[in-house]
């Protein structure tokens, strides 16, 4: 929360600048893995549209809405569980990529879970 003199408490703008970076990790690993690294099969790209999703909520987390950081925490189970299965499953260097993608995922949720809980913590000391 935006305190009198305009600045956010330290814990709250760190879990911002967390959240904001684990997307943009989500967003440029899905990039670069779907098109350059391990493609699922040479020249095939469509894989790489599934980063499309993750754009929506990043105007959102830069705008510092609320309820952004919280459906985002929702949204982000989705690549959690197509990490997992492909940290599983896939071959070298896809499966090492899975397993980043789903650091980057955690990082997210508990960035986005803590910047609701301390935004609304310091709403209430406010009030």
């Amino acid at each position: 929360m935006i305190t009198e003199n305009n600045t956010a408490p330290p814990l709250v703008l760190a879990t911002r600048i967390l959240a904001v970076g684990s997307l943009l990790g989500l967003i440029v690993l899905g990039l670069a893995w779907e098109l350059y690294l391990a493609p699922i099969r040479p020249g095939s790209f469509l894989l790489a549209f599934k980063v499309l999703p993750l754009c929506v909520p990043l105007a959102g987390l830069l705008k510092n809405r609320m309820y952004t950081y919280r459906w985002v925490s929702l949204l982000v189970w989705l690549y959690f569980t197509e990490g997992a299965v492909r940290a599983y499953s896939d071959k070298p260097p896809s499966n090492y990529l899975a397993m980043v993608e789903v650091v980057l995922c955690l990082t997210l949720f508990v960035a986005c879970a803590l910047h609701v809980r301390l935004r609304l913590k310091a709403v209430r000391k406010e009030g």
